[in-house]
């Protein structure tokens, strides 16, 4: 499902959801827990799960982006901050053995990069649910060029809402 991007005070609010067929507990795992972030975003490290910890992004040249987790509650929600962005992901237990994800991804400023971002949070959505599923994954490379120019349009309709009228 493509994330919808809305205007949201002086920034825009990306949303993406999922309905999975995993519990709140398992989603979370693969949220918080590292052995399991390797697996589907490999640069992010949690250091200190806790508000005011942090979580890590590994720039790959041996140096860390530090990014504060803002908001927590064990198997329901965590936010950090993402350079001038904040990511937020909330899950609602559904039934016994479901559960809704959502991501919220609070966006300052859209810029050039926006859109491939975009695509990069939508693929790694599926990689969860792929993962959780026990699915094969397939080109990861294939499904963002796909989504990236999806995210190219939505990115631009965005951005037009926000331009003054003419």
């Amino acid at each position: 499902m493509i994330a919808e991007i809305t205007k949201a005070g002086s920034g825009y609010s990306v949303r993406y959801e999922r309905n999975l067929n995993h519990n709140a507990v398992k989603v979370w795992s693969m949220l918080t827990d590292n052995n399991q972030l390797q697996k589907w975003f490999s640069e992010l490290r949690v250091d200190e799960l806790r508000v005011g910890g942090l979580i890590k992004f590994d720039m790959g040249d041996g140096t860390f982006e530090k990014m504060e987790i803002l908001e927590l509650k064990t198997n329901s929600l965590l936010e950090y901050t993402w350079g001038e962005d904040i990511v937020r992901f909330e899950l609602e237990q559904e039934g016994e053995e479901g559960c809704q994800l959502v991501l919220i991804e609070k966006v300052k400023e859209i810029t050039d990069h926006t859109p491939k971002d975009l695509a990069g949070w939508h693929v790694c959505l599926d990689v969860i649910e792929a993962l959780l599923d026990g699915r094969e994954i397939g080109s990861r490379e294939e499904a963002w060029k796909i989504l990236y120019q999806e995210y190219l349009k939505i990115v631009e309709k965005a951005k037009k809402l926000s331009e003054p009228m003419k």
